[in-house]
């Protein structure tokens, strides 16, 4: 049996130092128990919830001085979790959700890293209509938009959870589904805006992606 080989970072988010726990790469796989299996998480996509993924990093240095006062926040496939962790860091009303069964446990670990209160964590399927997750005022996610039907899965989650007047926020690196998404979003009833990030200095390579927008 492969050991997962795991990696240990600290991100400067801001004036905040986040410790974070993740795979070292996406090549690591372990499934001991057959709960990715059941879940429909190929060997392939396992790894993918492990890594903090540039898109991930611009949400979290976005949400490091939003206006996040008295706002109920949702952060949708939050995999390692860095955005909810800043949020939490920041005393912030955050539920963290993600559909690998390996998400919580990290989460939990990485809360402890940064020696914070749990994160409420619900392991939540786009697909399910009766979880118990209520509405939100702000929902966050980054980098979703895998599939061309993760459109109306997602939109659809998203409408679920959102209150009469809310705030929506995607960053999306570029993977061609986001425009798709937008037009089911204003379906939806919400207005629609993007931008690129203004200063992306903290990362490798130029994003290439967007910030999308939604309100109603």
């Amino acid at each position: 049996m492969t050991k997962l080989r795991l990696r240990y970072h600290t991100y400067e988010i801001g004036e905040a130092d986040i410790h974070v726990r993740s795979l070292r790469d996406n090549q690591q796989y372990e499934d001991n128990q057959g709960l990715a299996e059941k879940a429909g998480i190929s060997s392939a996509t396992w790894p993918l919830f492990g890594i903090v993924w540039p898109s991930g990093e611009v949400m979290a240095h976005l949400m490091k001085d939003y206006d996040i006062a008295g706002k109920r926040i949702l952060e949708v496939g939050c995999g390692i979790g860095l955005t909810s962790l800043v949020l939490n860091q920041r005393k912030a009303d955050i539920t963290a959700t993600d559909y690998h069964p390996e998400a919580e446990g990290f989460l939990i670990i990485n809360t402890d890293l940064n020696k914070e209160n749990l994160i409420p964590f619900i392991k939540a399927d786009w697909d399910v209509s009766s979880d118990t997750l209520g509405k939100f005022d702000l929902i966050l996610g980054s980098d979703l938009l895998y599939e061309t039907e993760h459109i109306e899965l997602l939109s659809n989650f998203i409408n679920r959870h959102t209150k009469k007047q809310c705030e929506v926020i995607i960053v999306d690196p570029g993977r061609n589904q986001h425009a798709r998404f937008s037009k089911k979003m204003v379906k939806l009833g919400y207005s629609h805006s993007q931008s690129k990030p203004e200063n992306t200095h903290y990362l490798d390579n130029p994003f290439k992606g967007q910030i999308l927008r939604y309100s109603r």
